[in-house]
């Protein structure tokens, strides 16, 4: 995994070199449950050629080993079937990241897009053209794809993500000019652009420091010293409060929070007992809906 610490600054000398694995260890499910059709057929290829999109398509030109894939999944819940061809759905896309010499795996993103319009023909296959969208199922996957790797080059050096969240703003740009469903940055707080601009948002940059810090200097250091990486994952939460005063942090610390709350709790649950209070007190600042989350640290 300790590539992705230099492998940024090469992307600019890498186009000639060759590649060898692609990036992405995506699992990819298609459900229609809640689709009435006698023709089924379309989802299983809908999902066949989802798969090969993502898993198939080369993303950078970083050089990806087999064991150094990115494990990810992609589910496609189809919510309605408005005519032959066309459909609406729900995206929940994951994505995870080992820590350094243990077997545990962190979680990236944990994320539902719910605004997830598309049209698809039985059998199709989808294409990546360079500078160029077909479809909104195109630029949707391409979106994602684009913030998983984002985030995972990001926990691994400092800024090294930049060069992919600008991929996905790209991407969001093309589709919010085709005008397709979910991209809008302007009436819609949660839309992908919206989500993308706050990534990029120059107020933003405490927050990829925070998010390089805790995998590198917190999570990385736990199976050599596990005090040491506990204490500094408690001190840099105090920037959550900060940025939660940046007008554009809302969506960003809502899904660092679906991706990691959960997983603090059980780093400050081996704190003392004045650490949780103040971890405790902290977090329910920043997240008071989610204080049952956090109530094991009151115990």
């Amino acid at each position: 995994m300790i590539y992705r610490l230099f492998a940024v600054c090469f992307f600019a000398f890498a186009l000639a070199a060759p590649m060898q694995a692609q990036e992405l260890n995506a699992k990819v499910t298609v459900n229609s449950e809640r689709i009435q059709t006698t023709n089924k057929n379309v989802f299983t290829t809908m999902e066949r050629a989802v798969t090969q999109f993502i898993n198939g398509t080369r993303w950078t030109a970083a050089t990806f080993a087999v064991n150094e894939k990115i494990d990810c999944s992609f589910a496609i819940q189809i919510t309605e079937q408005p005519s032959e061809g066309q459909f609406k759905a729900e995206l929940f896309v994951q994505a995870r990241r080992p820590v350094y010499n243990s077997s545990y795996t962190t979680t990236l993103i944990n994320y539902r897009d719910t605004k997830f319009e598309f049209e698809y023909q039985e059998n199709s296959s989808i294409e990546r053209q360079e500078n160029m969208l077909n479809s909104n199922l195109e630029a949707v996957l391409s979106y994602y794809v684009y913030l998983v790797l984002a985030l995972d080059f990001d926990s691994f050096s400092p800024l090294g993500g930049t060069f992919f969240f600008r991929e996905a703003q790209n991407v969001a740009s093309t589709a919010q000019s085709a005008g397709w469903n979910g991209w809008s940055a302007f009436d819609d707080s949660k839309s992908r652009g919206s989500m993308i601009n706050s990534f990029l948002d120059e107020n933003m940059k405490k927050y990829h420091e925070l998010w390089y810090n805790y995998h590198r200097k917190s999570l990385d250091e736990m199976a050599a010293n596990p005090d040491r990486g506990r204490l500094t994952a408690l001190s840099l939460l105090p920037a959550l409060k900060e940025l939660r005063q940046v007008r554009s942090s809302e969506l960003v610390l809502q899904m660092f929070a679906d991706a990691k709350l959960d997983e603090i709790v059980s780093i400050a649950q081996k704190a003392t007992a004045e650490e949780k209070k103040e971890t405790y007190d902290l977090l329910r600042n920043v997240y008071p809906g989610m204080s049952n989350q956090l109530d094991n640290l009151r115990k």
